[in-house]
């Protein structure tokens, strides 16, 4: 579990709702977390799973971490899968354990 910021951070990222299973349909979720690209940001309530991602805290100003996302991309290039998104990739990239290395999901 990564540790994030402050306790505001830690309420925003981790709220869940009785009445939404799924976070990008609760217009209380505000704020997404990404383990996989490492990536703090907005919920976009649109009916989609989109995020306006985010370099501070909105609350404490701490920075946050740069997004792997283009890394994400990248490093799956490097292994021939040039469209991963319509392709079967390896588990490790759905998770952080790409970028964190063996262990990360407790393994």
């Amino acid at each position: 579990m990564p540790k994030h910021c402050c306790r505001r951070m830690v309420d925003a990222v981790e709220h869940r709702c009785s009445e939404h299973s799924n976070r990008f349909d609760c217009p209380d979720a505000l704020l997404e977390y990404s383990p996989k690209f490492d990536e703090y940001g907005f919920i976009v309530h649109d009916g989609g799973a989109s995020i306006i991602s985010i370099e501070f805290c909105p609350w404490c100003g701490a920075s946050l971490p740069k997004s792997k996302r283009n890394e994400w991309f990248e490093t799956l290039a490097g292994r021939g899968f040039h469209d991963p998104l319509n392709q079967e990739i390896p588990s490790e990239f759905h998770s952080d354990t790409w970028w964190q290395g063996p262990g990360a999901d407790g393994f």
